[in-house]
């Protein structure tokens, strides 16, 4: 671990709170000691060196698209809180363009549903969801298990976190998971106030309170969502179609609810929604304050706006977007 990693986690008084022993070298999950526990079960997937690293390689790998030219990274840049900015909606092979815009990844191991309608119930098998998926990465599991029992290298990497060189389908998608544990963000300055490290500013600390009225009903401190779904008040796009949670409930009462995204590391993971709508986050107010469609009305001044704003900038966590440990494997 870089020292200037370690130091932070000394001065947020984190713990290393979860682990399990596996083939390899144990890694703990680390996370801030006011955190609920995770929700994941690592006494089937504990996290080693070896798995989070051969995840890793497989995060970045284009392999895992049909023609070799998309992998899990083109959607989810570690440096905006592993979603893409460019663009409203995600891009696959031969520029395919999805409907929905790709969701960040972080704190994954707090999480029991995936995907903004919760299509997915367990972080093992996300992953065969854009594998799979037309416009994404449009390839099945046996291909890209092929191609990697086809790498000398990858035997290596299989044989150093499960004890053998065996490729499976099983092991595969556990390593992808071990990799995406990792990506806990819990160091911003909200959580140094919280450990009464640091102080908010005036500003800031107004934002806060006004978060506290008006938001934190569906973005639960500390991880700022309750992973359930709700309306946004956006009304259904006609060219999308995207009925939300009611596409995998068949249930009318579940239209138009997405997932709610956590608010941490807001002011890297632009465009906003599920449809990656609205480019910046007083796109976001405007919204909230005008819409007719919600039961909860938000009412803020642009002053408060602007105090909303520096107070979800303090969810920043700069150790995380810029960790060298979650970019592209250069070995």
């Amino acid at each position: 671990m870089p020292i200037s990693r370690f130091v932070a986690l000394l001065l947020c008084a984190w713990v290393v709170s979860v682990g399990m022993r596996g083939h390899g070298n144990p890694v703990l999950l680390e996370y801030p000691a006011y955190w609920p526990k995770p929700r994941y079960d690592f006494s089937k997937n504990p996290l080693t060196r070896e798995g989070i690293a051969l995840g890793r390689f497989l995060f970045y790998d284009t392999a895992l698209s049909r023609d070799s030219t998309v992998s899990c990274a083109n959607c989810h840049l570690s440096f905006t809180a592993f979603t893409h900015v460019d663009h409203a909606l995600s891009h696959g092979i031969e520029d395919r363009i999805g409907r929905r815009n790709s969701p960040a990844l972080m704190n994954l191991a707090w999480a029991e549903q995936f995907m903004w309608d919760g299509a997915v119930n367990h972080l093992d098998m996300q992953a065969l969801a854009p594998i799979a998926h037309a416009t994404e990465m449009d390839h099945a599991l046996e291909g890209v298990l092929q191609r990697l029992k086809q790498s000398p290298a990858y035997a290596a990497r299989f044989e150093a976190a499960f004890g053998d060189g065996g490729i499976t389908g099983e092991r595969f998608l556990k390593a992808l998971s071990q990799f995406e544990l990792t990506l806990v963000s819990g160091n911003a300055k909200y959580d140094r106030v919280r450990m009464g490290t640091e102080q908010f500013t005036e500003q800031e600390q107004n934002g806060y309170r006004l978060f506290q009225a008006n938001c934190a009903y569906c973005h639960v401190e500390p991880l700022f969502t309750h992973f359930g779904y709700e309306q946004n008040g956006l009304p259904l796009d006609t060219a999308l179609m995207d009925f939300g949670r009611m596409s995998v409930t068949q249930n009318p009462a579940d239209a138009l609810k997405f997932k709610v995204p956590t608010l941490r590391n807001i002011e890297f993971s632009y465009p906003y929604m599920h449809d990656g709508r609205f480019p910046k986050l007083r796109d976001v107010m405007n919204h909230y304050t005008q819409t007719t469609a919600l039961d909860r009305q938000v009412v803020l001044t642009p002053n408060e706006k602007v105090d909303l704003i520096a107070f979800l900038h303090t969810l920043t966590d700069r150790a995380f977007l810029f960790n060298p440990e979650f970019s592209f494997p250069r070995k």
